[in-house]
């Protein structure tokens, strides 16, 4: 099964020699399943020809803010909607969960109450499960048809469905704990508040549930092509 990687951004220079560009971290994340991957840096412009490009298809993070005024945002809302009618899986994380869910008739805005970073935990069908975030904007509406799975008190938008064919998380179960300690030093310092920094560091080396978060995503991608 062919997964197409639509990336969206870029990791900073310094971290990628150690943890590898945004694509890469997916494909470390859903290795093992089978999978092909096939990177398309829409950021730069390069844009597959279509949804048909391959079996399945996932959008990762950006530093960038879905409503901003880039010229590849257009383009990749129009896959986005091509995609979904095609009926092949689609999984976006974080900028993708945002932009999936701006493509098809929600809201992204920048949250009034600030940033989420670190280990955050969030309920997913009466369950905790605890990912890595690094986000200050949010779904703040919901297109029709969406179902929210996941959520906690700050993110009530955190993990949402489309049908059977498109999933997203707004958390990063993509990001290592190293990680997220780099992404802290490199973009976070006069960024994000100073306490919300020593908060995430203070319960930075703890267990997370990435692993089972991206055998979901790869369960899904594999049973939503069924």
């Amino acid at each position: 099964m062919k997964i197409g990687i639509l990336q969206t951004g870029h990791a900073p220079e310094v971290l990628i020699e150690r943890s590898g560009d945004y694509d890469q971290m997916f494909r470390s994340l859903l290795g093992g399943n089978g999978f092909s991957f096939q990177t398309f840096s829409v950021v730069d412009g390069d844009f597959p020809e279509g949804a048909q490009d391959a079996d399945g298809w996932v959008i990762t993070g950006s530093r960038h803010g879905a409503y901003e005024d880039h010229p590849w945002i257009p383009p990749l809302e129009t896959l986005i909607r091509e995609i979904r009618d095609s009926g092949k899986p689609l999984v976006g994380v974080c900028f993708g969960h945002q932009i999936i869910a701006q493509a098809l008739g929600g809201k992204v805005e920048k949250f009034t109450g600030g940033w989420s970073v670190g280990q955050t935990d969030y309920d997913l069908n009466g369950k905790t499960v605890t990912l890595n975030s690094w986000h200050q904007d949010q779904v703040t509406e919901l297109p029709e048809g969406a179902k929210v799975l996941g959520s906690n008190d700050f993110c009530r938008n955190a993990m949402v469905a489309y049908g059977d064919t498109i999933w997203t998380v707004q958390a990063h179960p993509e990001f290592s704990n190293e990680f997220l300690k780099g992404l802290m030093r490199t973009r976070g310092e006069g960024v994000v508040p100073d306490a919300l920094l020593q908060a995430a560091a203070n319960r930075q080396d703890g267990p997370n549930d990435n692993a089972e978060i991206g055998r979901h995503m790869a369960d899904f991608l594999k049973k939503a092509r069924a």
